[in-house]
């Protein structure tokens, strides 16, 4: 015995003892035979299903609720349907009798829309649909037990506790026959307000576009983006058919959108594979040449002008909002008004030139590194600055500068605000260089020798004398080869300036301490 046969069994006992009509209950089971609905693995384009027709009313004309003839199409049918469904849906309409009116709707539009049960009605008028059996055929919404067993909650014992071991009627056969279960609700794969209006949203297209550094700090206008993307078919205006022409039944379903398969005893209700639960196809001769029913192209030339902000960085991405592809979904004419159908965005990726003197951090602030010698870090001065907007600054070094000091100019970096900006950093690195001449070589030895740096190597050794200093020949025929190898000579200029040069500052000094020894005698 199945799964199914064996949950059966046991329901129809249950009833039976519970109820105490066991014929009634058991014709009830199995002419009414318990359907599953299987899921579509895809959603389909357009499956707009309705719900079953309720009986608890007055029964009413369907033609006259929907305002037509006999005669009407079912393209005709349909239009009318959704038109007034729209109108009166309780979601949309808040009027005491709008609930009521669309669930008339839905009664007609389920009989005539089904032209089995548009026959019954036209030959025998509402007796065909009389103590409610329209509500549960296979082709309907509703449960196959009819309106008398739609709640299952009252099938508890005396005590509260079902004989079940806790299993929930209501739930377990609203899933199983279509409903949603309480407290529960139903879903899809588009954004829908009922069964009847979905709203399906294109593709995002994503662009990869590059930038200079200068405009990635301060932004650029008037950017021209290239891009392909999917647009409704111009020819047939995103319908997927020719002029003039329309979708029919499918064949196979007849224009219910479901299969009904009998196994066992068992009917299993699943979407008809030929036409994906719409209930309708194109007929290959009435497809539009131009996109061959698909109702969108592609568009490879399309182009986009866009500003970009200020303050970009390498991976960004700058959304524009509704500018991508279109659905790729063909909606015939009559269904447009039921159906949103709105464009994806853009994005666009930013990539970043590297910049050979510039860079970024913390968001907002625009680092350079300035190399300066050592001397002006030991001494001070005045160093130029470039700036990303191509100007040049001036700025001071203050005595004894150390490596990768970093300092800040304000108001020089990243646009924060159209009037406020981050700070531009610049970070010194002190160069170091080899002595190139030996007028070089025995300043910074005598750099040494006044600063008491016994590290330093050495080639002018102290004399025995007081303020003499002698080189040994071995010495000065060792540095003399050096110098011939590596260093350029120095000419009588060089050495002119470096005499002139000390020469100034040994009367400096002298000055220096002139002044300073008549000064404490005058004190004394």
């Amino acid at each position: 015995m199945s799964f199914q046969q064996g949950l059966l069994s046991r329901c129809s006992s249950v009833l039976r003892h519970r109820v105490g009509h066991s014929r009634h209950i058991n014709n009830i089971l199995y002419r009414h035979a318990i359907t599953f609905a299987s899921i579509s693995p895809r959603i389909p384009k357009s499956k707009f299903h309705t719900s079953a027709i309720r009986n608890d009313e007055a029964f009413k004309d369907p033609y006259d609720t929907l305002g037509l003839k006999k005669s009407a199409t079912g393209a005709e049918i349909k239009k009318a349907y959704y038109k007034l469904a729209k109108k009166y849906h309780p979601d949309i309409n808040k009027e005491p009798d709008a609930e009521k009116k669309f669930h008339d709707l839905q009664n007609a539009y389920e009989i005539l829309s089904d032209e089995s049960k548009r026959q019954q009605y036209d030959q025998f008028g509402p007796a065909a649909f009389g103590g409610g059996d329209a509500a549960g055929g296979p082709s309907g919404g509703g449960s196959p037990f009819g309106s008398q067993f739609h709640d299952f909650s009252g099938f508890s014992n005396a005590g509260g506790s079902s004989p079940f071991g806790g299993i929930n009627f209501e739930d377990l056969f609203g899933a199983a026959f279509g409903g949603a279960g309480r407290g529960s609700s139903g879903g899809g794969g588009s954004t829908r307000s009922s069964s009847m209006f979905r709203q399906y949203r294109g593709d995002p297209i994503e662009i990869v576009h590059n930038v200079s550094f200068k405009d990635a700090v301060f932004g650029s206008n008037n950017v021209q983006l290239k891009f392909s993307a999917l647009d409704p078919c111009g020819t047939c205006s995103g319908t997927g058919m020719k002029p003039n022409t329309h979708k029919v039944n499918c064949g196979t379903c007849h224009g219910t959108g479901t299969t009904v398969h009998i196994r066992g005893g068992f009917q299993m209700m699943s979407t008809c594979p030929t036409c994906n639960g719409e209930g309708s196809m194109k007929r290959p001769q009435d497809s539009c040449s131009k996109c061959h029913g698909e109702g969108v192209q592609v568009n490879r030339g399309k182009t986009i002008t866009v500003d970009l902000p200020h303050g970009l960085q390498d991976g960004d991405v700058v959304r524009i909002p509704g500018q991508g592809s279109y659905p790729d979904i063909a909606v015939e004419e009559d269904l447009k008004d039921s159906v949103k159908l709105s464009r994806g965005d853009i994005l666009v990726r930013i990539r970043v030139d590297k910049d050979p003197n510039f860079s970024i951090k913390n968001k907002y602030d625009i680092w350079y590194n300035k190399e300066i010698p050592i001397t002006t870090a030991a001494l001070g001065g005045t160093v130029t600055i470039p700036t990303v907007e191509g100007q040049k600054i001036r700025i001071k070094v203050a005595p004894g500068t150390q490596y990768n000091q970093v300092i800040s100019i304000p108001n020089m970096g990243v646009p924060k605000t159209p009037t406020i900006r981050g700070d531009m950093k610049v970070q010194y690195k002190i160069v170091v260089k080899k002595p190139q001449s030996l007028a070089e070589k025995c300043l910074w030895e005598a750099l040494a020798d006044v600063t008491n740096d016994d590290m330093a190597k050495k080639t002018i050794q102290p004399g025995a004398a007081a303020g003499a200093t002698t080189i040994s020949e071995e010495m000065l025929k060792k540095q003399k080869q050096e110098e011939e190898k590596h260093a350029k000579k120095d000419d009588d200029n060089t050495l002119k300036r470096l005499e002139n040069f000390i020469t100034n500052t040994f009367r400096k000094i002298k000055g220096d301490k002139k002044k300073l020894s008549s000064h404490a005698i005058s004190c004394r």
